[in-house]
């Protein structure tokens, strides 16, 4: 426990003083630029770790049906469903295809360029 009274606040300021007096000024403004330089690089990785997540509620309804329904009763529900079911299908495979048609683009531009 003797070490303890060696610690102090106080004595930590005078040994950095004392450090700093005897640096040469080109030392001190090297060692300011490179604080300075580290200090940038870790603000960017906090600014850059704090992405905002975009809040999608995507709430999904389940059409409930009679357990006794006919098979006719299927049948015209599904051709009723089934222009609807197309025209999503077609969407989907459109913008699947506008897609790849951006990544193709920037694949040409990059194989163009060499990379």
């Amino acid at each position: 426990m003797t070490f303890l009274k060696y610690i102090s606040p106080l004595r930590a300021i005078r040994d950095l003083r004392r450090f700093l007096a005897q640096r040469k000024p080109y030392e001190l403004w090297f060692m300011m630029l490179a604080m300075a330089i580290t200090l940038v690089i870790l603000w960017m990785f906090v600014k850059d770790s704090s992405i905002p997540r975009v809040y999608k509620r995507e709430i999904i309804y389940v059409q409930q049906w009679r357990l006794d329904r006919s098979d006719a009763e299927i049948r015209a529900q599904q051709a009723r469903d089934l222009p609807k079911e197309l025209k999503a299908k077609e969407d989907f495979r459109k913008a699947q295809e506008k897609r790849a048609a951006e990544f193709k683009k920037y694949d040409d531009w990059l194989t163009n360029h060499g990379f």
